[in-house]
């Protein structure tokens, strides 16, 4: 399709080059459809096609770039008439570079372009340690830290598109991947807790919040302050003796915010430790229903500092109504923050994503919540990777233009056209996890795609959690979708590489372990014989093609720091095969008269299984996945 533009152009021009590598379009200077581009009052856009002439009117900048791409979408079919109205002021995706999956530039400007197709405005970048701290070396050492200068490209590429990048630090808690350094002892309260009220402490927070907001052009900033459990419980303890978490939070909280306002910037915060502290619930839980912010508590939390409420996992709007009526006494401005759960896992649980972001844009819409966010966390290593969660950002999108459902089709057609991967390509990234013994849409979030592939073939520990299902036939079955999805000649297909080698792991792996356990109960040497010489061997040789492709796969998509992780991890899973393979020939072949690992009952690892209708588990650690021992001990964690 050859667009011609006529209008005032000047600030959407490298845009538009950048988007003809995306989308099917090109610029013509003499022929093509004539497209009449003019600025409008408000949030509304409109887009349009009559025989060789088009119109596309926008209210924002980044208004333009979706309405752009719904031209090329729809006008290739012929004539169409567009309205829509954005029901978000600011919608659009944190991406979490702390977690070893640190995004290249290159590959943060390729999801920008997805981003600005979907008609998304802001992008927060969640860093704990993961920036250039002057005078800090040990800030972010060897985490793939970003430099000032890979900041402000980022930020500039994000401008073209009219899309608002900013930071998310974290100015109390979450800094354990720096505090665990000698270097920064002088600053460490708990092994992740920043220690308050130290006058050396707020010089390094200062620090902080003009090293990470410096490259950005918006004011915005993201402080942080969730999960702060730990606070004055270490060293402030030892040297000030007991003081009230909520006294600790909110005298912190001034003095962070002293520092924000000199530097002219608008802050926001995690809402839950407030919630946290104001409950009456036994453990203290932030989503509980009851939850009532004394007047005391209210009157003593800043006004100026927006509230952001996040919430990832409840199904139904009642929920998301209460919870928004819970913060409403902080009488602060409230932001929502969701979740596509790329957590703790090699897929996407889109079961539990699309479902839950559903009833909680909807609610969101009702209330007046204005500004959105859609979290992809990277919990315990990354595995997965915010590409194939593609798809839950683009349902983000269609719920900001539209005040309705999001109609099906139309989103099928959207994330197809955006990305180059088709909706039913992207949803078999659930079946990874919601596997037989799951709940429905794996509601109880459920992660068998990563403890069945770290789980160790002798101990078995979470073989107890699967018994009596067919999860290598399901693996099976998943490996052949997959397969049968795939599309060379897709840019982004390569980001299915990985889930299909590693159903073709599973498929071979899942039941391994139940196996072995009752052969070597029936003391059925000769089949024990053929899974240490002949199934054992093919996983490991599996595991290696996996461990090849993910390589690939990260080393394209991140900086190279944190793979090595990843690595460990493949290896571990390699040599403890190679193990189990030498302890059953020690057996078979009567070097040793038993093996102490298969002779232990297994149990279930939790009481989440698909007895009691609570999913087949869950685990948040790889440490626990592949061993019940001692991988590290720290005698002193303060």
């Amino acid at each position: 399709m050859k667009l011609r533009f006529e209008g005032n152009m000047e600030s959407f021009e490298q845009g538009i080059r950048e988007l003809a590598h995306e989308i099917p379009f090109e610029c013509a200077a003499d022929d093509g459809i004539c497209v009449q581009v003019e600025a409008s009052p408000g949030d509304e856009l409109e887009v349009g096609r009559k025989g060789d002439h088009a119109y596309i009117r926008y209210g924002k900048k980044h208004q333009f770039f979706r309405a752009l791409g719904l031209l090329v979408q729809r006008g290739h079919e012929g004539d169409f008439e567009l309205k829509e109205t954005q029901r978000f002021d600011n919608v659009g995706p944190m991406f979490d570079l702390s977690r070893n999956g640190v995004l290249t530039v290159d590959s943060f400007q390729l999801l920008l372009r997805k981003m600005a197709l979907m008609g998304m405005n802001t992008v927060m970048l969640y860093m704990e340690d993961t920036y250039e701290l002057e005078g800090e070396p040990y800030f972010g050492y060897m985490r793939g830290r970003y430099s000032q200068e890979e900041l402000r490209a980022i930020d500039d590429y994000a401008d073209l598109f009219g899309i608002e990048a900013f930071p998310s630090i974290q100015t109390l808690a979450h800094l354990e991947e720096f505090l665990k350094w000698e270097a920064a002892k002088e600053y460490k309260d708990t092994k992740g807790a920043l220690l308050a009220n130290d006058e050396r402490v707020m010089a390094f927070i200062e620090r902080m919040i003009e090293a990470s907001s410096a490259p950005f052009r918006s004011r915005k900033m993201h402080i942080g302050m969730d999960e702060a459990e730990e606070v004055g419980r270490g060293k402030y303890l030892d040297k000030n003796g007991y003081t009230g978490r909520f006294e600790l939070m909110v005298n912190h909280l001034d003095k962070v915010l002293e520092i924000v306002r000199k530097k002219g910037l608008t802050p926001m915060m995690w809402s839950d430790m407030f919630l946290k502290l104001a409950s009456t619930s036994s453990d203290n839980e932030h989503f509980s229903h009851d939850t009532k912010i004394p007047e005391e508590m209210a009157s003593r939390i800043p006004k100026d500092v927006e509230m952001v409420y996040w919430d990832y996992a409840h199904i139904g709007e009642e929920h998301y109504e209460q919870l928004i009526a819970n913060h409403r006494p902080l009488g602060t401005k409230l932001a929502f923050a969701g979740g596509v759960w790329v957590f703790n896992t090699f897929g996407v649980n889109y079961g539990l994503s699309l479902l839950a972001t559903d009833d909680a844009l909807k609610v969101c819409k009702r209330e007046g919540i204005r500004d959105v966010y859609a979290t992809m966390w990277g919990d315990d290593g990354m595995e997965s990777n915010p590409y194939i969660a593609l798809l839950g950002l683009q349902f983000y999108a269609e719920h900001a233009y539209t005040d309705a459902e999001v109609d099906k089709e139309w989103l099928k057609e959207r994330v197809q056209f955006c990305t180059g991967i088709p909706y039913d390509a992207y949803m078999l990234m659930k079946d990874l996890d919601e596997t037989p013994g799951s709940e429905p849409d794996n509601r109880k979030q459920s992660n068998p795609s990563k403890f069945l592939l770290y789980q160790d073939v002798l101990l078995g520990l979470f073989d107890k959690q699967i018994e009596g299902l067919p999860m290598n036939d399901h693996y099976a079955a998943l490996e052949q979708a997959i397969t049968a999805q795939r599309n060379e000649q897709a840019a982004l297909d390569y980001m299915f590489d990985v889930p299909e080698k590693l159903a073709h792991v599973l498929k071979l792996k899942s039941e391994i372990g139940i196996e072995l356990k009752q052969a070597y109960d029936a003391r059925d040497l000769e089949t024990m014989r053929h899974i240490a010489v002949h199934k054992l061997p093919e996983i490991a040789s599996a595991v290696k093609q996996l461990r090849a492709s993910h390589r690939t796969q990260w080393l394209r998509m991140f900086k190279p720091f944190g793979w090595e992780v990843i690595d460990i991890r493949y290896g571990g899973v390699v040599h403890r095969l190679e193990s189990a393979s030498d302890r059953i020939l020690d057996l078979v072949e009567g070097r040793i008269a038993q093996i102490e690992e298969l002779e232990q009952e297994r149990l279930v690892f939790s009481s989440r299984n698909h007895l009691n209708h609570q999913g087949i588990g869950w685990s948040s650690y790889y440490l626990r996945m592949a061993s019940p021992n001692v991988f590290f001990h720290v005698m002193n964690p303060f």
